[in-house]
């Protein structure tokens, strides 16, 4: 039997407010346990919520570049179940009234298609705690600095097919809302992560399967094995005799399976009503206004851009712009090396990449900036360095000795274009090695490369490549 798959990601944005969504409690990472959460977050007795602003413009600015509908009447509801890191027994979300309703995303399939995901809703939440089960002496720790740190969530149409329908759609909300900055996107920190629905039916069954969901996933990778894996389990299980219960699942990555976590509820499970503490957000026409006239230049307009304006591969662009920070550092290295962009792309996206990755560094927190690499392409275009001297350059830079010119000129890596100096070593070369000058003269081609080699290794590198080649076959010809 051929199976089609169904998924539907439900993707938690962390709102990156100074403070939490209903109190003034800091929302700033890597603090004690417990020394960030006031009465409000805890629910005592007593005390009244009020509504964070930044984290309603911020969840309006996310509709408004999906093209939905943002609300301009949401309402807060109270979600009750009780977790031992949820202090106040429910959390406050919006079920019946969000903030944002219909929009899309369009997302690039690998054979280069567009297709267009439907995007639910996205509405506001808060965070819950976290529990902590390491070096407690198999006991349990709660920390509850998290609990009320404003979450968008934002919830897709059953419209992915594959795992890496998904892993592509969920790349495309991480980087818009990266340029939206309305959240850092930070997946190790947990403000970026997705909660995954799966499901299996035979191919041309308009009826959904029963779904699972995959919860809290924190990184693109795991995102693909964590579905493909219940994608497999699904279809193993139905095609054994058993079937899919709905339930929630953990994925396990060091395993690389999923298992079960509790049944899943519905929505009647968790008793919602509307919250009697908060009012309802009420937005106008004018309030919209001025944050859509805000908006930023988003990823696709900044993809198609980069295409027109630097005449750069379309495959080039996307990775370019499919992160805000990249695009950034790429236009202030054109900009330093007075043009060139293409020579900066392939910089910034060659030996740039390879550096952070293997230091396992964002492009912020590179130790080279945008002027260096610049100042660097210069040189490469001037032809004062060739390429490969470049890249003993590019690595001295890296290490902190300085701008380009300083390490040429310290390190006496100049290029040589002295033609008549160039004519003489190569003569040299020629005449220590009259059988390799005969092999060539004779249709033996290849060995042309030999000479290459030899001129480049007489001159340390630093002659003018180009040159070297055009003398040479002048040379060799006889």
């Amino acid at each position: 039997m051929e199976w089609e798959v169904v998924i539907g990601l439900e993707i938690h944005a962390q709102l990156a407010t100074k403070s939490k969504i209903f109190s003034g409690s800091s929302t700033a990472y890597g603090a004690a346990p417990n020394t960030q959460a006031c009465a409000v977050d805890l629910g005592l007795p007593g005390v009244l919520p009020v509504v964070n602003k930044e984290a309603v413009a911020m969840g309006a600015k996310f509709g408004l570049a999906i093209g939905a509908n943002v609300s301009k009447h949401s309402v807060f509801d109270r979600k009750n179940y009780f977790y031992p890191d949820s202090p106040k027994g429910y959390q406050t979300s919006q079920l019946y009234f969000p903030i944002v309703e219909s929009g899309h995303i369009e997302i690039e399939l690998e054979d280069g298609k567009i297709k267009t995901i439907g995007i639910t809703r996205a509405h506001l939440e808060e965070d819950a705690g976290k529990s902590l089960h390491e070096n407690y002496n198999d006991l349990t720790g709660i920390d509850l600095n998290r609990a009320g740190t404003p979450l968008l969530e934002i919830v897709s149409e059953p419209d992915l097919r594959s795992a890496k329908e998904a892993v592509a759609y969920m790349k495309k909300i991480h980087s818009l809302v990266q340029y939206l900055e309305i959240c850092d996107g930070n997946m190790q920190e947990g403000s970026f992560r997705c909660d995954a629905n799966v499901s299996v039916r035979p191919k041309g069954q308009e009826e959904l399967g029963t779904r699972a969901e995959i919860k809290n996933i924190n990184s693109f990778r795991f995102v693909e094995r964590a579905i493909n894996h219940e994608i497999e389990r699904q279809i193993e299980l139905i095609e054994d005799g058993g079937r899919v219960i709905q339930e929630t699942r953990l994925y396990d990555s060091d395993k690389d399976e999923t298992r079960s976590m509790r049944s899943k509820e519905e929505a009647n499970d968790y008793r919602y009503f509307p919250c009697p503490d908060l009012l309802p957000i009420v937005l106008d026409d004018t309030y919209l206004d001025a944050i859509k006239n805000k908006l930023p230049e988003l990823p696709e307009a900044k993809k198609t851009r980069f295409i027109k304006e630097y005449d750069l591969k379309s495959i080039d662009a996307d990775i370019l712009t499919a992160q805000k920070d990249l695009s950034i550092f790429f236009e202030a290295t054109t900009k330093h090396a007075g043009g060139e962009a293409k020579i900066c792309a392939n910089w910034v996206l060659g030996e740039v990449n390879a550096a952070l990755n293997k230091n396992e560094l964002s492009i912020s927190e590179s130790p080279i900036t945008p002027e260096q690499l610049g100042g660097l392409i210069k040189r490469i275009s001037d032809k004062t360095i060739s390429g490969k001297i470049a890249k003993t350059v590019f690595e001295a830079m890296w290490n902190g000795e300085g701008s380009a010119d300083d390490i040429i000129e310290k390190k006496g890596l100049k290029q040589v274009t002295d033609s008549g100096l160039i004519e003489k070593v190569i003569d040299e070369i020629m005449t220590k090695n009259q059988g390799q000058v005969e092999q060539y003269r004779s249709g033996k081609e290849q060995v042309f490369g030999f000479f290459v080699g030899q001129t480049m290794k007489a001159t340390q590198g630093k002659a003018n490549p180009q040159q070297v080649n055009e003398l040479l076959k002048k040379k060799l010809k006889g």
